[in-house]
């Protein structure tokens, strides 16, 4: 058998992560067997281990293209905006709006947390990768003296708990519209960057 082509290759890579999304949402990831995965996308057996070892190798998958995603988003908002203050800012708002537009994909993220030691490393990895760049934009603040020098680290994990507990009342919970989340995201920073602003 001929070995794909790098683009073929990519795109039944892409289209079997978009098949196994809409699977994990309208039946629940624990409820999806690959052999769902399988049949919804029209691929073979043998194609699907091409590409994945199994069903969290395609969540891990999904999550790492998800936090990449994010990342750029705001990378390119970095190279166009100086000001500490609003990046510090305006990068939570690309982020929640990013997550907004990716509903399906935010859903699974809220859902699937606690479920195997497995999947929840994949979370970790996705999170850890948000972490790390919000560290590095307050450790950049505070060497620029633009921010007080605070710890971190805690400063980090709560900018994730504040997102992760307002994209779970919008997307689970349905308590929140996705305007409101994205507001109140804004809003919690500016007070935060307020704080964190040096004297």
């Amino acid at each position: 058998m001929p070995i794909p082509e790098p683009k073929q290759s990519k795109e039944r890579r892409q289209h079997l992560l978009r098949s196994s999304l809409q699977l994990f949402i309208s039946k629940g990831y624990f409820n999806t067997a690959i052999r769902d995965i399988i049949a919804s996308s029209g691929v073979g057996t043998g194609t699907f281990y091409n590409y994945f070892i199994d069903k969290e190798d395609v969540l891990k998958a999904l999550l790492e293209e998800f936090a990449d995603q994010i990342i750029t988003g705001i990378s390119q908002y970095y190279l166009e905006e100086e000001d500490l203050y609003e990046r510090f800012v305006e990068t939570k708002r690309i982020t929640m709006e990013i997550l907004a537009r990716n509903q399906e994909l935010s859903e699974l993220y809220s859902r699937v947390a606690g479920a195997s030691e497995s999947i929840d490393q994949c979370l970790k990895v996705f999170e850890d990768k948000l972490i790390g760049f919000y560290s590095r934009n307050i450790e950049y603040g505070i060497k620029k003296g633009r921010f007080k020098n605070v710890p971190v680290p805690p400063v980090a994990h709560s900018i994730l708990a504040t997102e992760k507990f307002l994209l779970y009342k919008w997307v689970v919970l349905k308590d929140i519209s996705k305007e409101e989340m994205i507001e109140m995201v804004v809003s919690f920073h500016e007070t935060l960057a307020r704080g964190l602003l040096a004297d």
